[in-house]
């Protein structure tokens, strides 16, 4: 075995801020839907949450790589029809939109969940107790196309929160886990299902289908790239492997030298990284980054990546919160320097921003222009017409400043 690349936190985060697609990002060109398939592709997964305190997550991290798009265009890639459609819905990290030249490696995982394994207890249940109420349920899809549960339902008393489900859900749920059903489109938030081969294209259902081990390490080979550098853990996290699996194909691929060990400043554990990873000398990116940005994914990474300890507060009580409900992370010239929280006020035509929480290094002058630069690109790119200051705080006013620079077209 060739002794371990020695890596230094600043090449590690230089590296992994490339592999995440902020290298090279130019704002100023226009966003195509191949473009955005491009990224989705290098990514590997979006992550899809109902949250839309600001906007739905899974529009957030391609705007902060790439700048202001038409929400048009991922729509087009997710759910559109015929060679438009280059994504699919899966469980990939959490809910998520994949890029279809990974539908064949997950095809291991939707056998898993026909068995009942790998899927949350009470689906496996449903999907031993309940076959009946399945194969009434893919029937009418096959029937009338494509449905939402709401349609399907059966129930009588209104649904409450989280999982208490219609039997209908649950059945819909249980078949798109074992890959009978995809999702077709969506209305407002609801998904709705349709048969596997009415939905991926059948160029991608013909494709060959690799044998659960070659799956796995195409899945950690995807992390890899797509995370530049990471632990063991950090890399069976990104498209959720289990332990045993991510160890078992981990040394397959050290073995074949498609993957090289490394040793990364400061970390206790072991990293790794593609064989022909390459550092930059510099990434110069200031991007606000969703909750869910799959740079920030691992939160126990994130912090010896960028020493920055992150928490998502929306199911905090508020008394109790330290930073905010909705809280972006500002990352500005290699590091995360502050988070702010903020809310789309749609009603209202703005931008709030209820709190500026700069990290210990601060932001200086130059970084605190970028923040007012992303906001206002934010706010342009989600149709509010200004931004509202909410915060007491010092950083606060030094961001108004820089704001009212940015629209005067001043100096700060």
């Amino acid at each position: 075995m060739p002794s371990p690349l020695s890596l230094s936190i600043a090449q590690a985060r230089r590296l992994s801020l490339a592999a995440q697609g902020f290298a090279g990002r130019q704002r100023a060109t226009a966003v195509t839907a191949r473009l955005l398939g491009q990224l989705i592709e290098r990514l590997g997964a979006v992550q899809i949450d109902s949250v839309n305190a600001l906007v739905r997550s899974h529009y957030l991290p391609l705007f902060s790589r790439l700048g202001s798009y038409p929400h048009a265009l991922l729509d087009q890639l997710a759910w559109g029809s015929g060679r438009q459609r280059k994504l699919f819905e899966y469980w990939g990290h959490e809910a998520s939109l994949l890029p279809l030249v990974l539908y064949p490696a997950m095809n291991w995982r939707m056998q898993q969940a026909a068995r009942g394994e790998g899927i949350y207890q009470q689906l496996a249940r449903f999907g031993r107790e309940q076959q009946s109420t399945i194969r009434r349920v893919l029937a009418a899809v096959a029937e009338q196309g494509a449905l939402g549960a709401g349609s399907l339902s059966t129930r009588q008393q209104p649904a409450g929160q989280w999982w208490d489900w219609s039997a209908e859900k649950h059945a819909l749920e249980w078949l798109f886990a074992a890959g009978q059903v995809s999702v077709a489109g969506r209305r407002g938030f609801e998904r709705l299902y349709d048969l596997t081969e009415r939905v991926i294209p059948a160029h991608v259902r013909s494709q060959p289908v690799p044998d659960q081990a070659q799956a796995q390490r195409q899945l950690l080979l995807h992390a890899a790239g797509a995370l530049g550098v990471a632990t063991e853990k950090d890399l069976r996290d990104y498209f959720r492997l289990a332990p045993a699996d991510s160890q078992a194909r981990l040394s397959e691929l050290l073995e074949d030298r498609t993957l090289q060990s490394c040793q990364v400043q400061g970390w206790r554990q072991p990293a790794y990284c593609l064989a022909q990873a390459r550092v930059p000398r510099k990434v110069s990116a200031s991007a606000l980054l969703s909750p869910f940005d799959s740079l920030i994914w691992e939160r126990g990474r994130t912090e010896r990546l960028f020493d920055f300890r992150y928490r998502l507060e929306i199911y905090t009580p508020a008394h109790k919160r330290v930073y905010g409900y909705y809280v972006l992370p500002f990352l500005h010239d290699e590091r995360i320097a502050a988070r702010v929280d903020l809310r789309a006020e749609r009603a209202q035509g703005r931008l709030a921003v209820h709190a500026v929480h700069e990290e210990v290094a601060g932001l200086d002058e130059a970084g605190m222009k970028a923040l007012a630069g992303n906001l206002q690109e934010l706010a342009n790119w989600l149709g509010l017409e200004r931004i509202q200051l909410n915060c007491p705080r010092a950083s606060a006013d030094r961001l108004r400043t820089a704001l009212a620079a940015s629209v005067s077209g001043e100096p700060v």
